[in-house]
């Protein structure tokens, strides 16, 4: 049976961890960013907010500064769903902040036997597998330690960081498709 951390706590990984905090994206797109107001921003006026004061931004912000690192890969269809393209340009907020967020195609990510499964791994040691229904709803976050499946995990980072491109290289390729 799955041991789910308690919500409350979810933040906290991402102050208490030594050196790496990464994660894997792999949906089409996340009910929780339907429903906020910066993408229904995106969907009218195709902008996003300068918002970099937010506290994911602030944190980040405190982590690099202390020498660690935070990075993210997010796979991405051809043709990029609407939601896709939302976290595209709203990861410039999230790089100016310093974290390194980069992008996969997902026929790349198929090749590579990459899982459809989201996560975040902590200093190569223990990972959140992160649970969605399907109308990609978050039902919570699972925490994993057992070494076998945490390396699994690491080998995924090391197969997707490889191959992924850098966020302002690939909006260059999705805009020389539409």
């Amino acid at each position: 049976m799955p041991k789910f951390i308690d919500d409350a706590t979810f933040g906290s990984y991402f102050t208490e961890f030594a050196h790496t905090a990464w994660r894997l994206e792999t949906r089409r797109g996340y009910a929780s960013d339907r429903e906020s107001p910066r993408y229904r921003q995106f969907r009218s006026t195709g902008t996003i907010p300068n918002d970099g004061h937010r506290p994911w931004c602030a944190n980040v912000r405190t982590q690099v500064r202390l020498g660690k690192r935070i990075e993210r890969v997010r796979i991405v269809d051809q043709a990029p769903t609407p939601e896709q393209l939302y976290l595209l340009a709203s990861a410039a907020v999230n790089n100016a902040a310093g974290e390194d967020i980069r992008n996969l195609w997902r026929a790349d990510a198929d090749h590579l036997i990459l899982p459809r499964e989201d996560f975040w791994l902590f200093d190569s040691r223990q990972a959140l597998l992160l649970h969605f229904d399907e109308a990609d709803n978050y039902l919570g976050a699972e925490l994993v330690e057992d070494a076998e499946r945490v390396l699994r995990y690491c080998q995924i980072r090391d197969a997707a960081w490889h191959h992924a491109i850098p966020r302002t290289d690939f909006a260059a390729q999705v805009a020389s498709t539409v």
